[in-house]
């Protein structure tokens, strides 16, 4: 009876045993699973484009802009074979494509800010069009200078010319009018 006993208690345990070998498979079968894959490569324009895919088959492509004053990142993506892509500004402002006529994954920023709709910053374009606007009135004004400069030079030589003429004229009046 003994010996009956040690072995049913033996195939408890073994079956113990087993049934929490399995269950720890299972749950690393699970957990591989659910972590998703990721990969990172360089993109256009000095872009980084990380791309993961999770456990349901959703994948996800990030790009994100390091030097692009209007776009910040934008994210591609694609579920049961339907693509979205959200465009984020610096700011933190997002606007979804409906119409991407170009992959957003290679085409230039400043391509897909406009897609968006994102404007460019208006007041470097300003100060661009002041600063082109005072080279050109400075260039006006020397010119107007040189200008106003060659009348006036012109206009005091005749006004000197005039006096020299007068004054020999009213000489030659005083010496008729003192010589008898």
């Amino acid at each position: 009876m003994s010996n009956k006993l040690l072995i049913c208690l033996g195939v408890a345990i073994l079956a113990v045993a087993g049934a929490g070998c399995n269950t720890a498979d299972n749950a690393n079968a699970n957990a591989n699973a659910t972590v998703a894959s990721s990969t990172t490569r360089p993109g256009p324009d000095g872009s980084e484009i990380t791309t993961t895919v999770d456990a349901n088959g959703v994948k996800t492509e990030t790009r994100v802009f390091h030097n692009n004053p209007r776009v910040a990142r934008v994210v591609v993506t694609t579920r049961e074979g339907k693509r979205t892509t959200t465009v984020y500004a610096p700011s933190g402002e997002s606007k979804d494509l409906k119409n991407e006529t170009e992959d957003a994954l290679v085409a230039t920023g400043n391509a897909i800010a406009d897609a968006a709709g994102f404007v460019a910053d208006k007041t470097v374009e300003g100060a661009k069009a002041v600063g082109s606007g005072a080279k050109t009135v400075g260039e006006k004004t020397v010119e107007g200078a040189k200008t106003v400069g060659q009348k006036t030079a012109q206009g005091a030589k005749t006004v000197g010319e005039k006096t020299v003429h007068g004054a020999k004229k009213a000489g030659s009046a005083i010496k008729k009018a003192v010589t008898p």
